[in-house]
């Protein structure tokens, strides 16, 4: 007696159905499970016998052979319960073979016969959909994750019983759970992140622009200065003043963090722009990815969103090494012998960092390092990360007076800074103006831009062209920094919704990278 039933594997952020075939047999009783295996796939062997049993179900004494197909691909976590036992129940005639090629079935089983939440719920979903199947039962736990991919009835499930009752049925999208108000995580049951208002920040209005300027072109952002000068409060608002996720940015995030476990009842899809932010003892494989069996790392939970990196300069060297590829591909590319994963990438790099040990160089009254010091805590960035880095700006110790400004109120009224929702607006139109002149092209963002590509977009006007060339003559910055000068002075140029970069445009771009000259000494005459 043979049958089948569909379940479906994570590989990266991506499924893939597989086949779960039973044949039961006259022989030595026994069960067999075979097809490339993980250890608690192994272990799914005692989970459904024992759920089988206790359902109430009796099987005979027979050889039962399953295999997971295609046997190539590797086989991790618990999701194949439910179709294993569904396949053995096929095969002795319980369940009734029709409608098992057009369902994915997905799901731990308990010793109880209750279905069990699983991670990976929402790529397994989607891939369903993509392979055009009609029905897909999942725990109920995930039903709310698995909504948010449109092109299949999604069936909860909360036990084996009730799994061979609606397959046995003849219409079983009765069963459908249906979304009230339209699909879960696109107006309602989303992920409510408090982000803090940049109208809170007092003074910095330099960093301020920058941190305008870096989301409005996608560019990776440096912020330099003394301890307790807003450095965490300007990267924990950048996140605010990005435009709201498209539902195409929201799926992919979403599989992430569904294959990372961690979407749950209250956050069943991500919808707010990630903001993550991990200590400097994080290793590689926890901030790119990767392990025995590969997981996303935290560049990947950040993607769409920012990665912040505070106190730069006391991650690992060699794990900071790591980003420098998925920078500028977008992509995290994990190979293992079990096979390869490709992970999204494309999130804004946001850094800090004090200037030395102490924080407080190059102010020498305050400063107590010598200047090895110095140098050698700033040369603890390798000059390649740096130059994946387009804007850096410095936060500056405030005075008495400028710390409470508040308590002069016209004064206030003229100096406060613009909040969160006024900057998201002026960045959305700026990024708008990006999106239509790269619409033939295989990015949106002034930040992507190649060699090839400035010389086709970032026109001078005839004054900025002269400014630059005199830069040139008094400063000796490389050709790659000033390529990120063009870069920065063509989005700010489209923050003024200008089609020429203009002088002013240049000079402004120019003091982003003129913090380099002053740390590091790049550019100096």
């Amino acid at each position: 007696m043979y049958s089948e039933a569909y379940s479906a594997v994570i590989q990266g952020i991506e499924g893939c159905i597989i086949h779960a075939e039973a044949d039961v047999s006259d022989g030595l009783p026994c069960f067999l499970l075979v097809g490339c295996l993980s250890s608690e796939v192994k272990e799914a062997r005692e989970r459904v016998r024992i759920a089988l049993k206790n359902s109430g179900f009796k099987i005979p004494p027979k050889k039962i052979t399953i295999n997971l197909s295609p046997a190539g691909i590797r086989k991790d976590g618990t999701c194949y319960d439910l179709a294993v036992a569904v396949a053995i129940l096929s095969a002795l005639g319980i369940i009734n073979r029709e409608l098992l090629h057009k369902a994915v079935l997905i799901g731990e089983l308990g010793f109880d016969g209750k279905l069990k939440s699983v991670n990976g719920v929402l790529p397994m979903v989607s891939t369903a959909c993509e392979n055009g199947i009609r029905y897909c039962l999942v725990p109920k736990d995930n039903v709310e994750e698995a909504m948010f991919a449109d092109g299949t009835d999604i069936i909860g499930v909360d036990s084996l019983n009730e799994a061979v009752s609606i397959l046995n049925s003849t219409h079983p999208e009765r069963y459908a759970v249906r979304a009230e108000g339209g699909m879960p995580g696109k107006t309602g049951n989303t992920q409510s992140t408090l982000i803090p208002d940049f109208a809170s920040i007092t003074g910095q209005d330099v960093a301020c622009r920058a941190a305008e300027v870096a989301v409005s072109g996608m560019h990776n952002f440096l912020i330099i200065g003394p301890p307790g000068t807003g450095k965490t409060m300007i990267a924990k608002r950048i996140a605010g003043i990005m435009p709201k996720m498209q539902p195409d940015e929201c799926m992919e995030v979403s599989k992430v963090y569904s294959v990372s476990g961690l979407l749950t009842k209250d956050m069943p899809v991500i919808t707010d722009r990630p903001y993550r932010a991990p200590h400097h003892t994080v290793t590689q494989a926890a901030l790119a990815g990767g392990g025995r069996y590969p997981k996303p790392g935290e560049i990947s939970l950040a993607s769409g969103g920012v990665l912040f990196l505070d106190e730069l300069p006391e991650f690992n060297r060699q794990t900071l090494e790591v980003l420098r590829q998925p920078l500028e591909d977008g992509w995290v590319n994990v190979s293992r012998l079990d096979g390869s994963c490709r992970y999204p990438a494309k999130c804004m790099l946001v850094a800090a960092m004090n200037p030395c040990r102490c924080g407080f160089y190059p102010d020498r009254k305050k400063c107590t390092c010598t200047p090895l010091q110095v140098k050698s805590y700033l040369g603890r960035i390798s000059t390649p990360l740096l130059d994946r880095i387009d804007i850096c700006t410095e936060t500056v110790q405030l005075k008495l007076n400028e710390i409470y400004l508040d308590n002069d109120i016209k004064d206030c009224h003229k100096k406060r800074n613009s909040t969160s929702e006024e900057i998201r607006k002026r960045v959305l139109q700026t990024q708008e103006i990006q999106k239509d002149r790269y619409k033939n092209e295989n990015f949106s963002f002034n930040s992507c831009l190649t060699p090839s590509d400035i010389k086709k977009y970032c026109t001078l006007a005839p004054e900025a062209k002269d400014f630059l060339e005199c830069i040139s003559e008094g400063m000796s910055f490389s050709i790659r920094a000033y390529h990120k000068i063009l870069k920065a002075g063509r989005t700010i140029a489209d923050i003024e919704q200008k089609s020429l970069i203009e002088k002013s445009h240049i000079a402004e771009a120019v003091c982003y990278r003129s913090i380099n000259s002053k740390y590091w000494g790049e550019g100096q005459a």
